[in-house]
């Protein structure tokens, strides 16, 4: 698995998580979901992103849009 796919699936499982909390807890969550979009679209413009550089320090292979 490279990080390209990795990153893809935990911030579809972030986004996933924060909307049932936001059903089920508070509205409150749904600041998780917008910074997770937020980080996502300013990570195709800047090229950077937290879970990369930590996907990256265990060893994982970068794929096409992080090498």
């Amino acid at each position: 698995m490279t990080i390209d796919r990795m990153l893809i699936r935990v911030a579809g499982f972030m986004v996933l998580f924060s909307v049932l909390l936001a059903v089920f807890h508070s509205l409150h969550w749904l600041w998780l979901t917008g910074f997770v979009g937020a980080n996502l679209v300013q990570a195709t413009f800047t090229g950077f992103c937290p879970l990369v550089k930590i996907l990256k320090k265990t060893g994982m292979k970068p794929g096409a849009a992080f090498d």
